[in-house]
């Protein structure tokens, strides 16, 4: 098993010269070093190799996603090393299924690299990968590999669901809303970053690796979710999907949310409302759900806010004038 916190570590393991780019060692070798990367699980009747994969599902819904990475607008090379870009790739994927109250079990990945895309590169990226995927128990299935100009990753995530799935457009007014997973601390490393520095470094870790808080899913959906989301482009972003998909109003209360003393030091650093990095930011793959009045909370949830009859989004019953979230274009 390759261990993906020591930077070579997958090269090494592969057979392959690390110093090595993709055109050197050509598209059938490394697709065969990568692949060895991943586990199989049980479900996986056929697993790379084929045409197709092949899965055994035994019970409840299939659920399926899929998400790209293009770099330069997700990631840059020289900001996150390749084994966390890989973490993200799984994570944020993983993170969809999440959402829908189940449990991601398989991945296909693809690939447009460069010719001159190091090998170490492409192999510790996988490495990372793999790592995100072993946290749920999920299989890297297949995937493709081909050149481009510019690096891209497609990923493709499929899982199931035992109870019917959460979705976007199931909440009622009177409900509560509430959050899992830590908010606003990749957007605080995004930050960081963008001003050439490093430090705080739980930050830019945050932002490089995040970690969702994948058993809050499952959890939310047994509980009795009434609608849920990962909070993956800004959590006023989220809410107003949540709105806008179950045709209400969604309030959310400052004073509920938690801002860490890093996110208060960068914040004075640069001159920001430390808030606008918890309701703007987005990276962490947080979940935001509503739950109905009197419900039991699974543990990690916490009530952030409110659901009512109407329209929009309010932060403390008003409009917010900042940055509500990230934009694709």
């Amino acid at each position: 098993m390759v261990d993906a916190r020591h930077g070579g570590a997958a090269a090494g393991t592969s057979g392959l010269d690390p110093a090595a780019t993709v055109a050197d060692v050509g598209e059938f070798a490394l697709i065969d070093a990568l692949t060895a990367l991943f586990d199989q699980g049980e479900q996986v009747l056929v697993g790379p190799g084929d045409d197709a994969a092949v899965l055994r599902i035994r019970n409840g819904h299939v659920v399926v996603s899929t998400d790209l990475l293009v770099e330069g607008r997700h990631f840059r090379r020289d900001w996150v090393p390749a084994v966390d870009v890989g973490h993200r790739a799984a994570a944020q994927n993983l993170s969809d299924v999440n959402a829908m109250g189940g449990r991601a079990h398989s991945l296909t990945v693809g690939m447009a690299v460069p010719a001159d895309l190091p090998v170490s590169w492409a192999l510790e990226f996988a490495a990372g990968f793999a790592e995100e995927c072993r946290a749920v128990g999920a299989s890297v299935v297949g995937g493709d590999l081909t050149r481009g100009d510019q690096l891209v990753v497609a990923v493709t995530v499929l899982g199931s669901c035992t109870v019917s799935p959460v979705l976007r457009s199931g909440a009622e007014p009177g409900d509560v809303v509430a959050l899992a997973g830590r908010q606003g601390w990749a957007a605080g490393g995004l930050a960081v970053l963008g001003r050439g520095f490093r430090s705080p470094r739980v930050l830019v870790e945050a932002y490089r690796r995040p970690e969702p808080p994948y058993d809050a899913g499952p959890e939310a959906a047994a509980a009795g979710a009434t609608a849920m989301v990962d909070v993956s482009d800004g959590l006023l972003s989220e809410a107003a999907h949540l709105a806008r998909g179950s045709a209400v109003a969604i309030d959310l209360r400052t004073e509920a949310l938690e801002v860490p003393e890093p996110l208060l030091a960068v914040a004075a650093a640069t001159g920001a409302d430390p808030l606008s990095f918890v309701l703007g930011g987005g990276d962490d793959h947080a979940l935001l759900a509503t739950f109905p009045p009197g419900a039991t909370l699974p543990a990690g949830f916490r009530v952030i806010g409110s659901v009512a009859e109407g329209e929009g989004i309010t932060v403390d019953g008003a409009a917010y004038d900042g940055v509500a979230g990230w934009t694709h274009f």
